[in-house]
């Protein structure tokens, strides 16, 4: 896909975010189900099924995903996609690339260990690495903008509003 593609793509949905407000709101679903037999949640990711079950710092056998690294594997993901889009918009040509991210994680919080040790990551570095001829400068430029127009990026940074119905 080339730039021109990609604008033709999107400006009906830019035209009709812009009449109306409303149009570009979009209430993102996920749903898993405890299993009824092991430590673990079943989670539908529209493509398939995800066993998450404890990380092995947890107890945890190893076999099953972690949602830490499904919500580090959630921000590569976002991250890459929208470095793409935004290369892609500014005619810049990558070759071959790699996204990473890596967060640190002290399970002393998580287990009850240590009420001072906070639950959640406490850090999180993310990494690009490219095959590029683009300049330093268009490079600093598709940084910046894919932090910006990252949603899950932005929404680990920002912090967000949540709720829990009661039981």
């Amino acid at each position: 896909m080339n730039a021109d593609e990609l604008r033709a793509l999107q400006a009906p949905l830019k035209a009709r975010y812009k009449d109306d407000d409303a149009s570009g709101k979009v209430t993102f679903k996920a749903k898993g189900t405890l299993d009824d037999q092991n430590i673990a949640c079943k989670v539908e990711t529209g493509r398939a099924i995800v066993d998450a079950g404890l990380h092995p710092a947890t107890g945890g056998t190893g076999l099953q995903v972690c949602s830490g690294d499904m919500l580090l594997e959630a921000l590569v993901a976002c991250a890459g996609v929208t470095m793409k889009a935004v290369a892609t918009a500014l005619g810049i040509t990558i070759r071959a690339g790699t996204v990473s991210a890596e967060g640190d994680l002290d399970f002393r919080g998580t287990l009850g260990v240590s009420r001072e040790t906070p639950v959640g990551f406490s850090a999180i570095r993310m990494r690009f690495d490219l095959d590029s001829d683009a300049t330093a400068e268009q490079k600093a430029t598709l940084l910046k903008l894919t932090e910006r127009y990252c949603v899950v990026y932005q929404t680990l940074r920002a912090g967000v509003q949540m709720t829990v119905a009661p039981l």
